[in-house]
């Protein structure tokens, strides 16, 4: 069953991809553009 589990890989959430998209910002000016992004509907259709 592990074994399984480890070929197919649970898909991110809407909010899991977010939070990794948000997180691998670099500045303070980056946060605020991704914010923007995600508001404006970056991963609505995920």
């Amino acid at each position: 069953m592990i074994l399984f589990r480890n070929l197919f890989p649970r898909r991110q959430s809407r909010r899991e991809a977010e939070l990794a998209y948000l997180n691998a910002s670099v500045s303070l000016y980056d946060l605020e553009r991704r914010e923007r992004e995600i508001a404006s509907g970056k991963f609505a259709s995920a």
